[in-house]
């Protein structure tokens, strides 16, 4: 099946209209997800510079491949909303709209006279999101937030250190699972939020932190705050092989049996340190240094044939480059052809498939303010005059 959307089925949200104030990733992550689903996402950047990660590497002439990643299949719309002009021309945008998106901090849509108090009673039934670091109360409310100060604030990083062996400190990350995270829950809201709507005619206005996300992942250690365990919980880790390293994941008795029969080690079901999960819970360091005993004289790829052939999840460590190529994400057609100023390059479409062909990737990134003429003729009606005044003033720029 192609990851493409099929040009004969209709997408399930076409029709529905995204003022999109959104901008870095936790944003644009869930409204390039709502474009990938029909909808018609228009994205408002300020006309100068836009968006901060069209400036960010990877880039071919000029143009950032991070940032297609992130807004495939939307339009842009580049207005000076410092200005009243532009201020106007954004409310008369979302005055088309079912759904807001908009991740600044807490106050500032206030200011600019767009926030869900001062738009709702003239769109009663407009979909409301804001995504922030802390979310719309609470003492931090206002703080400057970032996904890597939500990950030691949260908790996070410090559960990861607690699972390592021999490090004292956290670890270094470049990876923003609270932006990704928070952008899927988001969207996952509106979704539920459009769906009340067509019942009750009614909007919403959805409040999304990163860090309720990043607390609401932390399923076993939340509890376990709450009531300690004397026993550490056992962590699975990386396992060196012959030429690399493998990961094991023993994740029942029926599991263990199949790995003490794989290893020729039968008389480990007996072994009371390991026959059952109370004692491999308290010989776990044993318990993988003999199955590291066993990888160590094989390859990554031999270890990982060899187990899973035999029913035990493992698995080998790729890089990101590697996994791009392995022969499941090939043939599931998991990365797209994209394209925008700088040339082609490759994303992947929603992680969820309908057998339909409804939902994919649609290729096409939006330059800056590329969609400003269709925007404000076709959807705002303006008349011809207005926007060439509006051009001549830098209010709105692009196109």
């Amino acid at each position: 099946m192609s990851a493409a959307p099929s040009p004969e089925a209709e997408k399930p949200l076409a029709g529905i209209r995204v003022a999109d104030f959104t901008a870095m990733l936790a944003g644009p992550h869930c409204t390039r997800l709502l474009a990938d689903c029909g909808a018609e996402v228009i994205k408002v950047e300020a006309p100068k510079g836009g968006d901060h990660i069209r400036h960010t590497a990877p880039l071919r002439d000029g143009a950032s491949a991070y940032f297609g990643h992130l807004n495939c299949g939307k339009r842009s719309l580049a207005v000076d909303l410092k200005d009243p002009r532009g201020l106007a021309v954004a409310r008369d945008l979302v005055a088309t709209c079912d759904v807001l998106v908009e991740n600044t901090r807490p106050g500032v849509m206030k200011r600019l006279g767009l926030d869900h108090a001062s738009l709702a009673p003239a769109m009663p039934g407009l979909v409301y999101c804001s995504i922030s670091g802390f979310g719309q109360s609470g003492p931090r409310a206002e703080e400057p937030a970032y996904a890597m100060a939500i990950h030691a604030l949260s908790g996070f990083d410090m559960t990861n250190l607690h699972y390592q062996d021999d490090q004292d400190r956290p670890a270094n990350s470049g990876t923003f699972v609270a932006d990704f995270l928070a952008g899927a829950y988001a969207f996952g809201a509106i979704q539920t939020a459009l769906l009340a709507r067509t019942r009750t005619g009614r909007g919403q206005n959805v409040d999304l932190a990163l860090m309720d996300a990043m607390l609401g992942m932390l399923a076993y250690e939340c509890q376990e705050a709450q009531f300690p365990q004397a026993v550490k919980r056992p962590v699975y880790g990386p396992l060196r092989t012959s030429d690399g390293f493998v990961i094991v994941a023993i994740v029942s008795q029926k599991n263990f049996e199949q790995l003490a029969d794989a290893l020729d080690h039968p008389e480990w079901k007996s072994d009371p340190r390991f026959r059952d999960v109370a004692g491999r819970r308290n010989n776990w360091h044993a318990f993988m240094a003999g199955v590291e005993d066993w990888t160590r004289a094989h390859a990554a790829a031999d270890c990982e044939a060899r187990l899973m052939a035999a029913g035990i999840p493992c698995a080998r460590y790729q890089s990101v480059a590697e996994a791009m190529r392995d022969p499941q994400v090939t043939a599931r057609g998991l990365f797209v052809e994209a394209r925008d100023a700088g040339g082609r390059f490759l994303a992947p479409p929603p992680p969820f498939r309908f057998a339909d062909g409804s939902v994919g990737l649609s290729p096409q990134v939006p330059a800056l303010g590329a969609d400003g003429g269709h925007v404000l003729r076709k959807i705002l009606g303006y008349a011809e005059d207005k926007i060439a005044a509006l051009r001549e003033a830098g209010i709105v720029t692009g196109f």
